[in-house]
């Protein structure tokens, strides 16, 4: 039976009329004559720009952007979402936030600063580093001294979320598509079974892509984010058990201390609107050669929990799941429930490494993950795991044989770099040639060395 979509925007509770197409984009909706809020805006398209951030309001009090150009419609049922408009100071007034970009000149054409005010009020709340609070949101005109002075002067206003929409799963459907948000595991298994051909979404920063740039109308989707078991993160002491459904905003703070190297490389996975809809199930299931938090699962020894009605559960490891480019061993009837991330061994080193054209919120030309379990002054085991350099995510083994047994020393670190020769024939596309990207990944295998053996040296010009 058809429901119709309910969330709750900028603090009243909407419940739209049946038919409304529940695969177009958040931004297509609020921009359009239902809703008429045209503050949210529409640059780029593909969630790099930032002048499409919209706030979800979470029961726990968190404020995570969006990027309303990504989200799908449907995807906000049973949400609190507040736009550039629901902000209010007493009586109406500008809002604290907006009153500190106005008195520090921090907009000029204001295209880009109803995106940036919504950072900025979530960024009050949630803390952190302005710069990367600020690196999903682009200001062309302004120069961001100003809006940095304008981020200095925030305080949180205290506000309570409003009460959700308090609804769990749903069936929506309008101008041709399907859209459905089961709300408990068996249930999506049973969809899964009957609709083979339908798209899986989880955060759609990805898939997001197609129906924002190419106007794609999938017949049916069907929705990951209500499902509670795809939710769960787990720290034990022998690692992480992380729900296929967690966004990278949540793994984050679970990620400090033996995962530190990854945190440090997923701050650089999108932006903040990025990492608060994306997810390593969704990066799992498309399965791209480039994604950046693919190579740390190879280098860790990850387990992925796959599910169907018909079979049940079964476990894989990562080094199997990806079959090639952009396929994977996922049968039809099957979804992603869990990864299963061990830890880091005592006295190894692990690292996280990417090379991309700007720091942040940049696509891989090539990334790596390398982990080197050390005993007595010898590798005693080496995992090398490589992005961008194969058509899918992909370990170096005669690197990893060259390293294992040898002393930590530059020579045998050269002698692997010779032995990568052989792991790989790179492509050429117009991130970067195959001559670079081979170069690139010798010179961060021979880093490696020099990050093993003396991890008191800065190794990043940002490091100095």
């Amino acid at each position: 039976m058809n429901g119709c979509i309910e969330f709750v925007l900028n603090g009243v509770t909407r419940r739209l009329p049946p038919g409304t197409p529940p695969g177009q984009t958040l931004l297509e909706w609020l921009r359009g004559p239902e809703a008429g809020l045209t503050g949210t805006k529409e640059g780029c398209a593909e969630g790099d720009c930032g002048a499409c951030t919209v706030v979800a309001e979470e029961p726990d009090g968190r404020r995570v952007p969006l990027n309303a150009c990504l989200a799908l419609l449907g995807q906000m049922h049973g949400r609190s979402l507040r736009t550039v408009e629901g902000l209010r100071g007493p009586g109406g007034a500008p809002h604290p936030v907006q009153r500190a970009m106005a008195e520090a000149d921090a907009t000029q054409c204001g295209f880009c600063t109803p995106g940036i005010v919504m950072s900025a009020w979530a960024h009050a709340r949630e803390g952190g580093s302005v710069h990367e609070a600020l690196a999903g949101n682009l200001c062309r005109c302004t120069g961001y001294r100003p809006i940095l002075d304008a981020f200095s002067r925030l305080e949180d206003d205290a506000a309570p979320a409003p009460p959700p929409a308090a609804l769990a799963g749903g069936h929506f459907s309008g101008t041709g598509q399907e859209f459905h948000l089961p709300a408990d595991l068996p249930s999506l298994l049973a969809l899964r079974a009957t609709l083979p051909d339908a798209w899986l979404l989880a955060g759609g920063t990805d898939l997001g892509l197609r129906v924002s740039e190419h106007r794609e109308k999938p017949p049916a989707i069907l929705c990951l984010s209500a499902v509670p078991e795809l939710q769960h993160l787990e720290a034990g002491p022998e690692g992480l058990r992380i729900g296929a459904g967690v966004t990278y905003g949540r793994l984050l703070p679970a990620l400090e201390g033996d995962f530190a190297p990854m945190a440090a490389l997923l701050r650089r996975l999108g932006s903040r609107q990025i990492r608060g809809m994306g997810t390593l199930g969704g990066n799992l299931g498309t399965a791209s050669p480039i994604g950046d938090a693919l190579p740390p699962l190879l280098a860790l020894g990850a387990r992925i929990v796959l599910a169907s009605a018909a079979r049940g559960k079964r476990v894989v490891g990562a080094d199997a799941f990806f079959t090639g480019y952009r396929q994977t061993l996922l049968a039809p009837d099957e979804v992603i429930i869990r990864i299963d991330l061990p830890r880091p061994p005592q006295n190894s080193v692990f690292v996280c490494e990417k090379l991309s054209k700007r720091h942040d919120q940049d696509i891989s030309t090539v990334s790596a993950t390398f982990l080197l379990r050390l005993e007595g002054g010898r590798i005693a085991e080496a995992r090398l795991a490589f992005g961008g350099m194969a058509a899918t995510p992909a370990r170096a083994a005669a690197a990893e044989a060259a390293l294992t047994g040898a002393p930590l020393a530059e020579a045998s670190f050269a002698t692997a770099v010779e032995a990568l020769a052989r792991d790989f024939t790179p492509l050429s596309d117009w991130r970067g040639s195959a001559e670079y990207r081979a170069a690139g990944a010798a010179g961060l295998l021979r880093r490696l060395y020099w990050r093993a053996a003396h991890p008191e040296l800065a190794m990043e010009v940002h490091a100095l």
